[in-house]
């Protein structure tokens, strides 16, 4: 049976419980356990599928077509595993589940209550990825706050579990802040305090407590933390705020998070942790030889965890080109046919990202052509991709009227249209093409230059397609359908003939990158970038 790791948070949400479980996840994993994390989320929403980016950050997909929290993508890059459905899941998913179970009489008539019922069922899902046998220890992040209303079910259920499983099989981390109050010139452990206090009110006592802080932690304030909160003064760790998320492995191994939880399940210290090759990727982020700006247009950029696994792939691909990736975010809505060049002339490179509707469309259509008529490298992921064909539909065959159904339902010539089985689809939530589907590169192209590979799987978010009718047109005119979905002939990849690397993808790339194996299209858009920039020196 594997162990588990719950992370709880307390004070103020965006503490980091993500990176954290990764971190932790990441030095267990190196020491030779298997591992794997998943995230419950308090908010009633099925999953984030249908929530704005603005609302949630980023929807990240996984494999098996789950719409999931984007800190499933930081483990994922940690890890360099898979998660699927099993890893998130959300209060609206389990009242949904007990809900179905009622209707079909499961309870026998019963009332049906928050306990044991809902309770119950967060107890199941806990539990479910650890009894395959594949894991050695499971990690579980509790999403919010503690003393959250929607969060008292989950916190409830771990009350249970803990009380059920011992001491030795479950273990409970507190990640909390610790203010610098600049005025005074004091860190301040009252906050922790309150936070354990409604921690411990629900009935579960924390068995260590992370403590994210701008200020190095005194003894005094640790005893202090240690005497209040009622745990062991080892077990009082400091996090400090890092110059990068991929810091933070190495100071929890600093603080030896790994070790007071391996002592605390009672598992033996099979290795010290090896990570030397985590190490080195440190190193060439933080001292790269050479640096590239690439702008990423999209209509979501006030918010950049919108953004979240495309900017963690530049930087992935930044440290196997040597290079610093400066990202600069650029609004699709600011951009024009009169301003383009004024706003993308210094960039060695262009990233026009996902989106849905119409709202800065012809920006991005502008921004692409000015890239393609300036041999700017390019790429575009999804909604990129279609417009990227729109653009040279219109300016390169002369289609004055090629568009996209979902910005213009009565186009002449849609060269983006809705797929055939999604036209009869009403529900939002989970019913786009969703998840890893296969793609067929041709030989010679830059996909397959990229990919070293012909066959390769990657993972989709979308409802439209590019419209085979007009493959034959944008053949002839110089474009290259390089990818094709070898089951249903859709167009997977494009790219350009006479341009130094112009490529788009209707699938997403950034979500199978990760720190031990950056994405093959963002090295070559990358290094082509890089390329570029010397050029124009």
């Amino acid at each position: 049976m594997a162990k588990y790791i719950f992370v709880t948070g307390g004070v103020t949400s965006s503490l980091g419980k993500g990176i954290i479980s990764a971190s932790l996840g990441k030095l267990l994993q190196a020491r030779g356990f298997t591992v794997t994390i998943q995230k419950f989320d308090p908010y009633i929403n099925i999953d984030p599928g249908t929530l704005n980016p603005y609302e949630h950050g980023e929807c990240y997909v996984t494999d098996d077509g789950a719409e999931t929290d984007l800190d499933l993508g930081h483990y994922e890059r940690f890890l360099n595993i898979t998660t699927s459905q099993a890893n998130n899941i959300t209060t609206g998913r389990i009242y949904h589940n007990v809900i179905t179970k009622e209707r079909r009489g499961d309870y026998l008539g019963k009332t049906v209550q928050v306990i044991p019922h809902i309770t119950d069922e967060i107890k199941r899902n806990y539990l479910l990825l650890g009894q395959n046998g594949k894991y050695d220890i499971v990690i579980t992040e509790i999403g919010g706050c503690v003393g959250d209303i929607e969060s008292l079910p989950f916190i409830e259920a771990l009350r249970q579990l803990k009380w059920q499983m011992g001491a030795h099989e479950l273990v409970t981390i507190h990640l909390t802040l610790i203010p610098y109050l600049k005025s005074a010139g004091e860190l301040k452990t009252k906050p922790t305090q309150h936070s354990v206090k409604q921690l411990l009110e629900a009935g579960v006592q924390p068995d260590i407590l992370v403590c994210r802080s701008e200020k190095i932690l005194s003894q005094d304030i640790r005893k202090k933390l240690a005497l209040f909160c009622n745990v062991n003064l080892n077990s009082v760790i400091e996090a400090l705020d890092a110059e990068t998320i991929y810091d933070v492995p190495m100071l929890m191994k600093k603080e030896k998070l790994d070790e007071r939880v391996l002592a605390k399940l009672k598992l033996s210290h099979k290795n010290e942790p090896d990570v030397t090759q985590w190490k080195k990727f440190l190193g060439k982020i933080k001292t790269p030889t050479d640096e590239v700006k690439i702008g990423l247009v999209g209509k979501y950029v006030e918010l950049p965890d919108a953004y979240k696994s495309i900017v963690e792939s530049f930087i992935h691909a930044g440290a196997e080109n040597d290079c610093r990736v400066i990202v600069q975010y650029i609004s699709s809505e600011d951009i024009t046919r009169d301003n383009a060049s004024e706003i993308l002339s210094g960039l060695s490179g262009l990233l026009v990202a996902p989106g849905f509707g119409e709202r800065g469309i012809k920006g991005k259509i502008e921004a692409i052509k000015y890239v393609r008529e300036n041999k700017i490298p390019f790429l575009g992921i999804c909604l990129g991709m279609q417009c990227a064909v729109i653009e040279f539909s219109r300016n390169v065959l002369g289609i004055k009227n090629a568009s996209s159904t979902e910005i213009n339902s009565n186009s002449k010539d849609p060269i983006i249209d809705l797929m055939e089985d999604q036209k009869n689809i009403t529900m939002k939530g989970g019913t786009m093409r969703l998840g890893a589907y296969n793609c067929q590169i041709k030989k010679g192209t830059k996909a397959a230059a990229a990919y070293g590979k012909t066959r390769i799987k990657e993972r989709h978010r979308h409802r439209y397609e590019f419209n085979n009718r007009y493959l034959k047109k944008l053949e002839k005119g110089g474009m290259i359908a390089s990818g094709i979905n070898p089951e249903t002939d859709l167009v997977e990849i494009i790219e350009l003939k006479n341009h130094p690397w112009f490529l788009g993808c209707q699938y997403h790339p950034e979500l199978r990158s990760t720190v031990s194996n950056p994405h093959p299209l963002f090295i070559k858009f990358v290094k082509a970038a890089l390329d570029h920039s010397k050029i124009s020196l």
